[in-house]
């Protein structure tokens, strides 16, 4: 009365071979999200040396560049040049882009105990928030 089924079911077919993708582990895809976190940080804080060159700025964008590269298997991250200038960036806006993107990369450094980048996602944020305090005035006596 019922034919046969011949084919394959498509859900034992799938379940059947797990090979057929290639598959990331969970260090992988921590890594690949690490590289992504850091990499847009280091975008700001290029963007800030345009607008505010410092000592500071450029040893973080260094930094940030090392740990880039160390998580991409060597291939260094894309930099914007020092000198490209468009409009006129909102340094506190950048301020703030940037600690929430070092906020970002220090969660996922703790989860995949990443102590060098947990501590210069660490330094990034502490760096933007003093960025942020409003300067006390000089008082005359």
């Amino acid at each position: 009365m019922y034919e046969p089924i011949r084919a394959k079911s498509v859900h034992s077919t799938m379940a059947g071979t797990p090979h057929d993708f290639p598959h990331r582990s969970r260090e992988e895809e921590l890594d690949i999200q690490l590289a992504g976190h850091l990499a847009a940080l280091l975008a700001v804080t290029d963007e800030l040396r345009v607008a505010a060159p410092s000592a500071d700025l450029d040893t973080a964008a260094e930094r940030l560049a090392g740990e880039v590269a160390r998580l991409r298997g060597g291939r260094t991250p894309a930099r914007a040049s020092a000198t490209t200038r468009g409009r006129e960036p909102n340094a506190a806006a950048l301020h703030r882009r940037a600690h929430a993107l070092a906020g970002r990369a220090l969660v996922v450094a703790a989860s995949r105990a990443d102590t060098a980048v947990a501590i210069l996602a660490a330094e990034r944020m502490d760096a933007h928030t003093a960025a942020l305090e409003p300067r006390p005035l000089a008082s005359s006596h």
